[in-house]
């Protein structure tokens, strides 16, 4: 069967836009050519910084012929009618049409469509113009004379030359002959824009590929890519180095070339003294170079960098290393500078001491003059929300009052912290899926879901160290560096707090407060850290619930949906208790908040929740039963929890894994069946308003089965209830276990429906105690199976 193999071949594509490109190009034609009837193999996209390419193989070579048949109007129908079935079928007139009798409806006209099939590179070249100049590039230009006129070709480069071949691999392939803005398809392509820069004719792929490789053009951008890396680690080593690899800049790098040639430059060591995150961002930005350390050493790195150049010169590559090194010495001059200036006094000292005064700030030390000029430029974070200064007020006191929450969860060892090295997380597991009831053990009763005011602060020294580390979070921001390297915020706070002598929680927590930052990204462990970060989302939740500027479909611009998840993510990962509500309830104290913000932050955040334990592999529906059931009110125990278990994040988690163990068993599969019977039956009567009694009289049974029924009910509910109040979920199952065989029991020997009206309510109302038993733990009718 015949291949097909396109080229367009431009001025350099931006790095980019080079693999987006190639993939819409493949849709599009390869959809366009199915839609026109014809059927393919296989297609596989290409790029590099100066053509798209694409290879469709096992392609038909002429398209099926169509017969179909158009039914119309009646006969007998108005004209208007009849008019639009011609019009709809292409016919001249009704001579052209057949007439078609129905025993019931009469004679009606049919339309007799036939189109004979058509050759595949007629419909190429009659697809391709046409996604040529409606081709979805984010920008594009127009360029030369044509330019002037209307409706004149628009691509992101000027396009050059278009190859455009088909046909099989026994035989001669044709040029699909069309043109575009007086560029002609044709065969012929060119090679490197240096090394071979002559015309070079093509027939098929595979031939094209070999000439291409001949004329200094590697097109697999995915083979660029593995021959940088493997250059990269070996001339790293053969240095004595190790890359420090960075998948990111290798896409980047692989789009800028044709031909790589990896090299080596090198600057002084006296650079080394910047911190190795500014120097990797400030030669990756600047010059798409990679940085080498030692080889064994974990963060310093070497003053040598490996550049890919697109030519092999004949000096060995000697003047573009040289070249490229003297770029790479002038940008760290600049971060040099940077880091030196950030560590100096302002010079508006003098009016920044009522900002000083305002958070308690030491105007000797560095990063507080940050933090006081950050508050005295009035720098905006949102225009309905205030500004910067007024934010870290909020994050303040809310971190502070979670202070004690955080630390009573987390509870690091006495003196840990003050002898924790940099970098090294506080006590706090790492989160491997959904929480069982004995990875909690003792620690479950002596850490219920607290609400704020039911505990005073136990560590006063945390929650010191909190309120130090929400002041200081977001004075990086006005730092060099950050100006000039904003994704480098978080990192140099760290780095400049521990310059100035503070606390190594305060340090950490200037840059784990940004944690996590996405699905991957590492959950904050130190109480400090963890205080902060949830203080800083959910007053950014609130304050946009406030506003009421919330995530609409997919846009979510302020990254509300992240911060929620973030939220969960620390709070289940670090095992952490509290009441949403109390908390959203204090954040939005700073905000004005309507009656209804609440509920619907909640809901919010049940939805995110959803995602994450649906990542984690548990069941949709059973998420939603534990949901449902837990909207009702609960029982305190020993005190005020929560007005709903819901709230509780934690705790969700615990009931949806017991859950989802209980009905892996056959108890739980077949009370579940009976549980879900019951609630079918009493919904279907309450949906005719049959009488329910309110409660259950012993004295209206007339079968064993109700009796047996009733009291099994009654321990189960106790026992369960019990259970679910001491937060032992899987004892709160096995409590509802014993349910089976009396539920079983009662539907095999129970008419429900009696012909006495007060037997049949009470025997509902004996269905309504089960579904309230089994309530307690989750809504079984949520449950699918």
């Amino acid at each position: 069967m015949p291949d097909l193999l396109l080229e367009l071949r431009s001025e350099e594509i931006p790095a980019r836009m080079q693999r987006k490109a190639a993939g819409d190009l493949r849709k599009l034609l390869t959809d366009g050519l199915v839609e026109a009837g014809l059927t393919y193999e296989a297609a596989r996209e290409y790029w590099t910084p100066r053509r798209l390419a694409l290879d469709i193989r096992g392609l038909t070579a002429r398209s099926k012929d169509i017969r179909e048949e158009i039914k119309g109007p009646s006969t007998t129908a108005p004209e208007q009618a009849v008019q639009g079935f011609l019009r709809k079928a292409g016919l001249a007139s009704l001579a052209e049409a057949h007439v078609h009798s129905d025993p019931k409806k009469g004679d009606f006209y049919v339309a007799h469509i036939s189109k004979p099939g058509r050759a595949a590179d007629e419909i190429i070249a009659e697809l391709v113009p046409g996604i040529i100049r409606g081709f979805p590039w984010p920008k594009s230009m127009r360029w030369g004379p044509a330019s002037a006129k209307p409706g004149s070709l628009r691509w992101v480069r000027p396009l050059q030359s278009i190859v455009c071949t088909f046909g099989p691999e026994t035989e001669e392939p044709v040029v699909v002959d069309f043109e575009i803005d007086g560029i002609r398809a044709g065969n012929v392509t060119y090679g490197h824009r240096f090394h071979a820069p002559g015309a070079i004719t093509v027939r098929r792929f595979d031939d094209y590929v070999m000439k291409l490789e001949a004329a200094k053009v590697v097109l697999d951008a995915d083979r660029r890519k593995e021959i940088i890396l493997a250059d990269a680690r070996n001339i790293a080593f053969a240095n004595g180095l190790d890359l420090v690899e960075d998948e990111g800049l290798l896409e980047e790098v692989s789009g800028l070339v044709e031909w790589p040639v990896v090299l080596m430059g090198e600057f002084e060591q006296d650079f080394l003294t910047i911190p190795a995150e500014v120097i990797r961002l400030t030669i990756r930005a600047n010059q798409k170079c990679f940085v080498t350390r030692p080889q064994g050493a974990a963060e310093d790195l070497s003053s040598r960098f490996i550049l890919t150049a697109n030519i092999e010169a004949t000096d060995g590559g000697r003047e573009i290393a040289h070249g490229n090194g003297k770029v790479v010495r002038a940008r760290l001059s600049d971060a040099l500078y940077f880091w030196k200036t950030d560590q100096g006094d302002l010079p508006d000292l003098a009016g920044l001491e009522p900002s000083a005064k305002k958070f308690g700030l030491d105007l000797n030390k560095p990063l507080d003059q940050r933090m006081a000029r950050l508050d005295h430029l009035n720098v905006t974070f949102h225009a309905k929300l205030g500004t910067q200064g007024e934010r870290v007020e909020r994050i303040k006191r809310l971190a502070e009052e979670l202070a004690p929450i955080v630390a009573k969860s987390i509870s690091p060892l006495e003196g840990e912290m003050a002898g924790r090295p940099e970098g090294v997380a506080s006590a706090g597991a790492t989160y491997s899926g959904p929480l069982k009831d004995e990875d909690v053990g003792a620690s479950r009763e002596a850490t219920p879901s607290v609400a704020f005011g039911d505990i005073s602060p136990s560590r006063g020294e945390i929650t010191a160290l909190v309120a130090r580390a929400a002041v200081l979070a977001k004075a990086d921001l006005q730092t060099e560096v950050v100006g000039e390297f904003p994704e480098l915020q978080g990192a140099m706070g760290r780095k400049y707090a521990l310059l100035q002598g503070e606390h190594p929680s305060v340090a950490a927590a200037a840059e784990e407060h940004y944690k996590p930052q996405g699905p991957s990204d590492r959950v904050p462990t130190d109480p400090v850290s963890v205080a902060v970060a949830l203080a800083d989302k959910l007053d950014t939740l609130t304050g946009f619930w406030a506003i009421d500027e919330k995530p609409t479909g997919s846009k979510d611009p302020f990254a509300l949906r992240r911060a929620a998840l973030g939220v969960v993510r620390i709070l289940i990962e670090n095992r952490i208790r509290v009441s949403l509500t109390s908390i959203f309830g204090r954040a939005f104290a700073n905000f004005p908040a309507g009656d209804g913000q609440v509920s619907d932050l909640l809901a919010f955040f049940h939805d995110r929740l959803k995602v994450y334990l649906r990542d984690q592999g548990a069941r949709y529906d059973l998420i939603d039963a534990v949901l449902s059931a837990g909207s009702r009110p609960i029982s305190p125990v020993g005190g005020e929890i929560s007005q709903s278990a819901n709230d509780d994040l934690l705790q969700i988690v615990r009931r949806v894994e017991a859950l989802g163990s209980f009905l892996d068993t056959e108890d739980g599969r077949n009370l579940l069946a009976g549980t879900k019977r019951a609630a079918n039956i009493l919904a279907a009567e309450e949906r005719k308003k049959t009488l329910v009694a309110e409660a259950v009289e012993p004295a209206l049974f007339r079968e064993d089965a109700e009796k047996s029924l009733f009291a099994a009910v009654n321990q189960a509910e106790k026992e369960a209830g019990q259970a679910i109040q001491n937060e032992d979920f899987s004892a709160a199952m096995l409590a509802l276990s014993a349910l089976r065989e009396p539920v079983d029991s009662f539907f095999e020997r129970v008419l429900v429906n009696d012909e006495d009206q007060a037997v049949r309510a009470n025997r509902l109302a004996l269905l309504a105690r089960i579904r309230a038993a089994t309530d307690q733990v989750a809504d079984f009718s949520k449950i699918v199976g």
